[in-house]
């Protein structure tokens, strides 16, 4: 059993829970991530570790209720707990010197996206963050990216706050300005990552996505988060989460991710018609 000693609700349906794990807390790196239960007979979810404290032995998830296992978890607070956490896991993120680097986090991708950006300006890089989010109320970590980036760009799809389009929109209009840009990396939903490789492709920027497919055992044995980047099967689990965004097949990263949403409906609506019946 994994103790949740803090929550905090960023955005609707989007909470911050820190976790009591102090040896992946040693342990991991940015850009990688858990797999926890939130029950023993629940299903196994990927999550990217946002932050770590080594010395209070927690660890910082930020997790959106858009499934069964994630609407459970929502109803947890501190003090409370899930069945279990395995980690870390994955490849950690290649942090090195790059020069000009931008880091652009959709969603609950700004999760994934903000300790890499911490990391990228620890190794004295120029570090660029976009952020983006549906309203203004969904814009997370604005603060965070704050403390960590040179620059930090909220946009949102409604035009309510920061600039007023997709992060794509904001990523070119850099471009178009003449900054220089030596990496992007972009984490978020598929299409939004899709976006990001197309606007950078023409240009030549180096551009990395973090990957996050179904995943069931997070150790490569299962083969069930299977992506194709370059030609070539790889597995996210253990050749990833990162990528090369201008060698990831998208269109068969969207159908895989659609394979079990029948399966996804069915069990939610399982969980509302518990809690009707309640």
């Amino acid at each position: 059993m994994t103790e949740i000693v803090a929550t905090e609700l960023l955005a609707p349906g989007i909470t911050s829970y820190v976790l009591a794990a102090p040896k992946i807390a040693r342990r991991a790196r940015p850009g990688q991530f858990v797999i926890l239960r939130a029950t023993g007979d629940g299903e196994r979810i990927p999550i990217t570790i946002a932050d770590t404290d080594p010395d209070a032995g927690t660890i910082r998830i930020i997790v959106q209720a858009i499934g069964k296992t994630t609407t459970v978890m929502a109803g947890l607070g501190a003090g409370g707990h899930l069945s279990d956490v395995a980690g870390p896991l994955g490849m950690p993120s290649d942090i090195r010197l790059v020069g000009t680097a931008v880091t652009i986090g959709g969603g609950v991708g700004t999760a994934i996206a903000f300790p890499v950006t911490r990391a990228l300006k620890a190794a004295c890089n120029e570090v660029i963050a976009i952020v983006g989010g549906r309203s203004r109320e969904y814009v997370i970590l604005e603060d965070e990216l704050a403390t960590a980036a040179d620059e930090v760009y909220p946009c949102t799809d409604d035009g309510s706050y920061g600039y007023p389009g997709f992060v794509t929109g904001k990523l070119q209009e850099l471009i178009d300005q003449g900054r220089h840009l030596d990496f992007v990396l972009a984490v978020g939903p598929v299409p939004m990552m899709r976006a990001v490789a197309e606007v950078t492709r023409p240009h030549g920027i180096e551009t990395v996505v973090s990957l996050n497919p179904i995943m069931v055992d997070g150790t490569g044995m299962c083969g069930g988060c299977r992506v194709e980047v370059g030609g070539t099967t790889r597995f996210a689990c253990v050749d990833g989460p990162e990528f090369d965004a201008h060698l990831v097949d998208f269109a068969l990263l969207e159908r895989r991710n659609r394979a079990y949403r029948w399966w996804e409906n069915w069990r939610m609506r399982e969980l509302t018609d518990a809690g009707e019946r309640q």
